[in-house]
């Protein structure tokens, strides 16, 4: 019996780490098929996505921040703290300080790709072991956040 349960609980970790599910091809589209035309990342420190070295100024614009925060706590609260501990997801302490704002703006835009193909984000599904849902922020959602994410870490 007590082999069953610690088989049923390993099956449970497995298949929310995706690995019960049958995963696409990372060199197609999710959806499609198609095959996709974006280099492999492993030295992209942009990630996979439409944002490239995107510029963003020294000092924070409050107003973005605050809508960031609005969407921080309708769709990311619940998975995400603020400090460094982890709930679901990783905290967000520093996170500006780790990876490119392209990076986390490709991250949160187009999560599946990023998760299937960014050495840096399967590196933190592994830490997790539960995959981020697409939460389908839009362009101008995820710059949000970001300024969001940067008065978290300080910058004033």
């Amino acid at each position: 019996m007590k082999k069953l349960l610690l088989l049923a609980g390993i099956a449970a970790l497995i298949y929310a780490c995706g690995g019960g599910t049958q995963q696409n091809d990372p060199a197609s589209d999710d959806q499609t098929g198609a095959a996709s035309t974006t280099p492999a990342p492993a030295d992209n420190p942009d990630g996979v996505g439409k944002f490239k070295d995107v510029q963003v100024p020294e000092k924070l614009d409050a107003a973005l921040a605050q809508k960031g925060e609005s969407v921080y706590d309708m769709k990311c609260s619940s998975c995400h703290k603020l400090s460094d501990e982890k709930l679901v997801g990783p905290g967000w302490k520093d996170v500006t300080k780790r990876n490119t704002a392209a990076w986390i703006m490709n991250f949160v835009t187009n999560v599946d790709e990023m998760l299937n193909t960014d050495p840096k984000a399967q590196a933190q599904l592994e830490i997790c072991l539960v995959r981020m849902p697409n939460q389908n922020l839009s362009d101008e959602d995820a710059r949000n956040v970001y300024e969001f994410m940067r008065k978290n870490d300080g910058v004033q």
